[in-house]
């Protein structure tokens, strides 16, 4: 890896021309290699809001958060891949703190720190949506809302992203822990709230007891069936 690694950003969609825009403006002010665009079927324009604003899109055809990382992940020309959320908000130094996190010759990838905003939803949960952020203070294996990054070595070493359709991202960190060790930067990654604001109850109970279910064992595809009136 050269002294000033490229970074490339890869970012799943379905149907988010509201969310997307902003984070796009975000990464524009940043110096990247390329932004991919995954999308997986929106029907609101996503896709061409996404090239507009000169990201390269690649269309999948169908959605699924696991299947659209891996293809993006692929496409990816960057010496490090990080993966966004359409909703997140990253820092404006965020590819300087990535760079000085992969200094160390041990560090395989890493994730910033989580803040969760309103996202205009119906409740008004305030310090509620405070609740994840916690998680990415004391977990050692980051989710995907907390912008996840690595070496693009490391990632070919573990077999990419995992294809499957729910937790790729779990099973992504505890893959590239195993080769080496994961940062986490000390800045916060904004993220929307909305989905929690949407479905307060079921969202909380997604958190908390679909991620111990898949420690324990229960197969991806089943937890996704369970995940997917929440979202």
């Amino acid at each position: 890896m050269s002294a000033i690694p490229s970074v490339s950003v890869v970012v799943p969609t379905l149907d988010e021309a509201r969310a997307l825009p902003g984070l796009l403006r975000r990464l524009a002010w940043l110096p990247l290699r390329e932004v991919i665009v995954v999308d997986g079927g929106s029907r609101d324009g996503t896709a061409g809001i996404a090239a507009a604003a000169g990201a390269r899109v690649v269309r999948t055809g169908t959605a699924g958060r696991g299947p659209q990382l891996a293809r993006g992940a692929a496409e990816a020309r960057g010496e490090v891949v990080w993966f966004l959320h359409a909703d997140a908000r990253p820092p404006l130094d965020a590819v300087a703190r990535i760079r000085e996190a992969l200094a160390g010759d041990d560090v395989v990838g890493g994730a910033f720190l989580l803040h969760t905003v309103p996202g205009g939803g119906p409740w008004s949960l305030g310090p509620l949506l405070r609740v994840a952020d916690l998680r990415s203070r004391w977990t050692g294996l980051p989710y995907g809302d907390q912008g996840i990054f690595c070496r693009r070595e490391a990632l070919d070493a573990v077999g990419g992203v995992p294809a499957q359709p729910l937790f790729e991202d779990l099973e992504l960190s505890r893959r590239l822990r195993a080769r080496g060790r994961l940062a986490r930067v000390p800045q916060e990654i904004e993220v929307s709230g909305r989905r929690f604001e949407a479905r307060p109850l079921a969202s909380f109970v997604a958190m908390h007891a679909l991620p111990v279910l898949y420690r324990l064992g229960v197969p991806p595809a089943r937890l996704a069936r369970w995940y997917a009136p929440v979202r």
